[in-house]
């Protein structure tokens, strides 16, 4: 007789409000099948629904607690080995508890997308029929049981879909209530995106096909190219997919899917060991007091401060070919995708295959055969952006996170839990070192590194002879007026032009994309703004379209105010793209390269684009943010910022420290070489003390006065802050429902006497208040991030979000917030 199992599972897509670990029984014959870590499909609920769930724990159980609980069966076993072990079941656990998510969410990210599985419903032959039953069926019947008894395996709904293109629901039934038929669910992975969906024009007799606008336009950009990535097609007319596929059914154009590969970089062999990299004086002192922590085989955190150009990425090189020979494994974080190519060169160069990659540049197939080769330990070394740090390696000695003080290493979706966080978590389960790496560092890592919290390296000379570029600060106020109108001061465009005659490179940094940033009205003073966001639209000239930078919203350009009518539509402010426009201008023989979230969309693009100016084939490299952090271009004799006033003036307490990071980085681009680099930084107020600073490439000195003040006004390190984020559809809705949860955290405090030290600042909107059609309003708490404040606010937010009155709004909860307060 088959023994009764009963198994702790969580169960994926459930509310916040009740989540919890589930009972399941097991008598049947998937019983020896069922092992913590795998997934099983499962009825959920009052109507049975077929879900996901992942087992946590598998014990024996008695039939009298099984009726007694009421426990339900389970319905299948989904994997054929656990795809989580022990940590990764314990690190769901912790990721669930100190970011306010679903167990699930966090089992979820552990996972890469290609393995997901959804559930659908599949139809099967059920009774047999004879000749007179068939005959009395419909045309829609008749149609789906000649298809569903010819099926070799049961036929997917969504494959019905594309055959018929239509599903009758009311056949369906009757087929299902008659006995025809047999109705189940099964779980299908996402895996197998090795393609991308392309559209090629065919020969077709025009006027025999009427077409819209709209098909015509995509016609037009086909006539010049003949087949283009549907993707660009969308990107370049603004149309949807349905007007795509209208023209594949009208035979004008074809879709079919090209193939792109998944892993290309399996066979490389690695060109030299580690142990041929030579050390300067600093970095030796660096690297011996690291690799004392890392033998002590005890888990520990350590900064990696170093300027720009230092070599800081030496020292971890050498640090990880260590670890590697003693059969430990490593991974190392960069926080953007354009830092990737560069990073993965100097790795295979030393480990050669031994390196797995993971970004979401890859294709889903792609990631998840970089995940097979780490799971089967066919890898040591792993380097990615935020999601490599939940790379399924075994015996890890050294975790890296360079630039560590980025943004992206916090994920804005749920589960919104921080990298670092993560890495720490599992530096401690595999005794190993984490490692921060930055030439600056976020201000709680350096105060934590000069309190003892941290064990604090400090590297403060540039590598081998290279020095630091001079910086010149230039007041953009006083520009002559011809050039009022353009991103440049003179002196930036006379060492533009001393580097071209001299063949030599030079980035140019500005921090927003796009051509125009604003369209305004002369008559209504009205500014064209997203129907769905309260942001202006943004022209790019790329396709003349006016695009919202938050929802992907665009529309062709206008020459009429859509408020007055006016036709006195102006257009002002500048983006990469106008940048791009101007130098090409002034400088018509320079070949400029603009890198932006515009130009970088494609597969490779970033790597591409990157070799193409390490080889020289650009004079001028203008990019946002992507092109100022990391990135080590020999030739790179002069840095322009061309508004260093972007984000200093933001409405968050970090905007000192992001503008002092910004500017000091890009600025560390230049000089790199042998040549002696220069940096024209650009400002509306050249005498502000963070531009000073960063002009000095003085971090110490931001250091000491950004702490003072985070200490007097009590921010960050000396208080955790927590935001609690409202949405919805009604903003009166949502801002009573703000206020709701003010008046919730008081009454708990008082009735249930919590002592628990907060302050709360708010409601309020946040400061692009409405985002894809709902309102945002959020709550800050400076807090202490502990056990007891976690439960304080989970207990809050349950019971908020199981009120009836707030149906209609949503809330969640995001610990040490890092976007735009």
């Amino acid at each position: 007789m088959t023994e009764l199992k009963i198994v702790k599972v969580a169960v994926e897509n459930t509310a916040f409000s009740f989540d919890t670990f589930f009972d399941y029984m097991s008598v049947s014959d998937i019983t020896c099948k069922l092992e913590p870590g795998k997934r099983v499909l499962v009825p959920f609920g009052r109507s049975n629904m077929k879900k996901v769930a992942m087992i946590f724990e598998v014990r024996n159980g008695t039939r009298d607690e099984a009726e007694e609980k009421k426990l339900k069966n389970v319905t299948a076993v989904l994997d054929e080995a656990p795809i989580l072990n022990s940590e990764g079941l314990e690190l769901s656990k912790y990721i669930a508890k100190t970011t306010f998510c679903t167990l699930y969410e966090a089992v979820k990210a552990q996972i890469p997308t290609g393995m997901n599985l959804k559930i659908s419903e599949t139809y099967e032959k059920g009774r047999e029929l004879n000749d007179e039953e068939f005959d009395a069926l419909g045309d829609e019947e008749q149609r789906l049981v000649k298809h569903i008894f010819a099926s070799i395996k049961p036929a997917e709904r969504k494959k019905l879909f594309e055959r018929f293109g239509y599903v009758n629901d009311k056949a369906i039934q009757g087929l299902i209530d008659s006995g025809i038929i047999k109705k189940s669910a099964a779980a299908f992975s996402k895996i197998g995106d090795k393609t991308v969906k392309t559209a090629r024009l065919l020969e077709f007799d025009k006027r025999g096909v009427k077409l819209t606008e709209k098909q015509n336009s995509v016609l037009s950009l086909l006539e010049d190219v003949c087949e283009a990535a549907v993707r660009d097609i969308l990107y370049f007319t603004g149309v949807t997919m349905s007007v795509v596929s209208s023209l594949e059914k009208k035979g004008v154009i074809e879709l079919y899917d090209e193939e792109v590969l998944r892993v290309d970089d399996i066979n490389l062999t690695k060109k030299e060991d580690t142990d041929s990299i030579e050390l300067s004086k600093e970095q030796k002192i660096a690297y011996s007091g690291l690799k004392e922590l890392i033998d002590l085989e005890k888990a520990d955190a350590a900064l990696l401060y170093g300027v720009t150009g230092s070599g800081k990425t030496q020292v971890f090189l050498k640090l990880i070919g260590d670890c590697v020979k003693k059969n430990k494994s490593a991974i190392v974080m960069v926080p953007e995708i354009s830092l990737t190519p560069q990073t993965v060169k100097k790795f295979h160069h030393y480990f050669g295959s031994d390196v797995a990659v993971m970004h979401s540049g890859l294709s889903i197939g792609e990631r998840y055969d970089q995940y097979k080769r780490i799971k089967n330990g066919d890898v040591k070394v792993v380097v990615g952006t935020r999601s490599a740090v939940f790379a399924p390696l075994d015996n890890i000695g050294i975790i890296v996170i360079d630039e560590e003080q980025e943004s992206a290493y916090k994920s804005e979706s749920a589960p919104r839990y921080n990298a670092r966080d993560i890495a720490k978590f599992r530096c401690v389960n595999h005794n190993a070192l984490l490692l921060l790496a930055s030439a600056t560092p976020s201000v709680e890592s350096y105060y934590y590194g000069v309190s003892g919290r941290y064990k604090l390296f400090s590297i403060d000379k540039r590598f081998g002879k290279a020095e630091l570029p001079e910086v010149t600060v230039v007041d953009t106020s006083e520009r002559p007026l011809e050039l009022r109108d353009t991103a440049f001061s003179k002196t930036l465009l006379d060492e533009i032009n001393k580097n071209l005659e001299n063949g030599e490179q030079s980035i140019l940094l500005y921090n927003r994309r796009g051509y125009h940033t604003v369209a305004a009205c002369a008559d209504c003073k009205s500014v064209v703004t997203c129907p769905h966001c309260s942001i202006a639209l943004t022209y790019h000239k790329a396709n003349d379209r006016l695009m919202c930078h938050y929802c992907g919203y665009s529309t062709p350009l206008i020459d009429e105010c859509p408020s007055c009518k006016s036709k006195r539509l102006f257009y002002k402010g500048q983006g990469t793209q106008r940048v791009e426009d101007e130098i090409e201008m002034l400088f018509p023989n320079a070949k400029v390269m603009r890198m932006d979230l515009d130009t970088t969309g494609g597969k490779l693009s970033h790597k591409k684009q990157f070799e193409a100016f390490e080889k020289g084939d650009y004079d001028i490299l203008v990019g946002t943010q992507m092109v100022a952090k990391g990135l080590n271009f020999p030739k790179v004799t002069l840095v322009g910022v061309l508004n260093a006033d972007q984000t200093l003036y933001a409405n968050d307490f970090r905007s000192y420290e992001r503008a002092f990071s910004l500017i000091t980085q890009v600025v560390g681009r230049s000089g790199r070489g042998d040549k002696k680099g220069r940096a024209i930084i650009q400002s509306l107020t050249p005498q502000h003390e963070v531009i000073s600073l960063a002009a000095q490439q003085d971090y110490k000195g931001f250091f000491e006065n950004e702490i003072e003040t985070r200490k007097a006004m009590l921010y960050p390190p000396f208080c955790d802050i927590c935001v609690v984020v409202f949405s919805g559809l009604e903003r009166s809705k949502v801002d009573s429902g703000s206020k709701q949860f003010v008046e919730m955290i008081k009454n708990k405090m008082q009735s249930e006497n919590i002592n628990i030290p907060i302050r709360v600042l708010g409601p309020s909107p946040m400061n692009v208040v409405k985002v894809s059609g709902k309102y945002r309003y959020r709550l800050i708490i400076k807090c202490k991030n502990d056990k007891k404040f976690r439960s304080f606010l989970s207990e809050l937010l349950k019971e908020f979000l199981k009120d009836p009155k707030n149906k209609n709004v949503a809330a969640f909860a995001d610990m040490n917030y890092i976007g735009s307060m």
